[in-house]
């Protein structure tokens, strides 16, 4: 008799402890009802939590966009603080003249006839504060896209 209640004993532990495991196995927690029949499905709602929103992030301003440039363009043309100041604010105004031209999305065509007169103004006033060598050299740079890095050209190899 001892031995029996022992052993009723036992398998009671045995199904307490695995009972947990029996029921995550055949699906009682699933949110979808009392048994799924296509394994583990998601929510249709993710629970995560709050998260950054990226609209808060202001774009960049013509001040920070020409500060971001003006150490490669200082360091490629060898420029003095005058001619600096030059170029800085040059380019200053003609990046703030496209920043207010991207934000009333004129028709193309009107556009490129802004953006080249933008560059037509810009490139008078480096010619009036650049000596001749340095504003040759800054266009050559402005053509680089403000790369200092030298494009290589590959040689072809002769058959």
């Amino acid at each position: 008799m001892k031995r029996i209640q022992t052993l009723f004993f036992l398998a009671f532990l045995l199904g307490l402890f695995s009972i947990n495991d029996l029921v995550a196995q055949y699906g009682y927690g699933s949110p979808y009802g009392y048994g799924s029949r296509y394994g583990r499905q998601r929510n249709m709602v993710p629970q995560a939590g709050p998260t950054e929103s990226k609209k808060d992030e202001t774009p960049p301003t013509a001040d920070e966009i020409v500060d971001d440039q003006m150490p490669s363009i200082t360091e490629a043309l060898g420029l003095d603080p005058f001619e600096q100041a030059v170029v800085r604010t040059s380019l200053v105004q003609s990046v703030q003249q496209r920043i207010e031209l991207q934000i009333l999305q004129l028709e193309p065509l009107q556009m490129k006839e802004e953006i080249e007169k933008i560059e037509r103004r810009q490139n008078e006033e480096l010619k009036a504060g650049l000596p001749e060598d340095k504003y040759n050299a800054f266009l050559e740079l402005q053509e680089n896209r403000f790369n200092t890095k030298k494009v290589k050209k590959k040689k072809k190899k002769k058959d």
